[in-house]
């Protein structure tokens, strides 16, 4: 059966999925990038990325996962790009190129609309002006009976959590601690809400979790 899953979502030990003052510089916050070591050294993320080589490790498998078996994703608009407010124009079409790693229907979540995008490589981003739960049926309708992967950021991860609509998370917990910015679980019982860990596994650069809700 479908599922909704989030997967190769990165932590601090404090609970941050992202730091504080994000920008076009700094499009994770300030030492947001960290939090993503575990990815960036991966063979998985080198192929993505147009690179050769990258590691083979227990971070390649968990990175190798985060896209397979899905046929549609969500993202919140800081995902998709630093421009707050109302789209000043069409320029912007993401932080990866014509080519996007995704291959599939794509909704972001967002206050004003715009047209899709269609990039190279089957990627098609929508943009969902009516909030989580109209992303979440459009994505599931588009789906083709696959999985739906909610991609970040934080916020767009607490809306879905307090919904009560995902049913699996992967979260890397990266070893560095950022002090402030989003944190991810903070006011939420995650046991009292059904959660509980099913997976672990230890790599160099992070501690990967599994939760999954029962």
């Amino acid at each position: 059966m479908p599922k909704v899953r989030v997967r190769g979502f990165s932590i601090s030990l404090d609970g941050f999925g992202a730091g504080p003052e994000q920008s076009l510089e700094h499009p994770l916050g300030k030492k947001g990038e960290e939090l993503h070591k575990w990815l960036m050294g991966t063979r998985t993320f080198h192929a993505m990325t147009g690179q050769a080589g990258g590691s083979s490790d227990t971070d390649d498998q968990y990175a190798a996962a985060m896209l397979k078996g899905a046929g549609a994703f969500i993202l919140g608009r800081n995902m998709f790009g630093p421009i707050r407010g109302p789209w000043p124009d069409e320029s912007w079409k993401g932080w990866w190129g014509n080519n996007p790693p995704y291959h599939a229907p794509v909704f972001v979540l967002t206050h004003y609309p715009r047209s899709p995008i269609e990039m190279e490589g089957g990627t098609t981003f929508h943009f969902v002006t009516e909030g989580v739960e109209a992303a979440l049926e459009r994505a599931a309708a588009a789906a083709g009976g696959l999985d739906v992967n909610i991609m970040g950021g934080v916020s767009t991860m607490r809306q879905y959590l307090v919904a009560g609509a995902i049913d699996e998370m992967h979260l890397a917990v990266s070893p560095i601690m950022l002090g402030r910015g989003e944190a991810l679980f903070a006011g939420l019982d995650l046991p009292a809400m059904g959660w509980s860990v099913t997976e672990r596994a230890a790599a160099d650069h992070a501690m990967h979790v599994v939760l999954t809700k029962h």
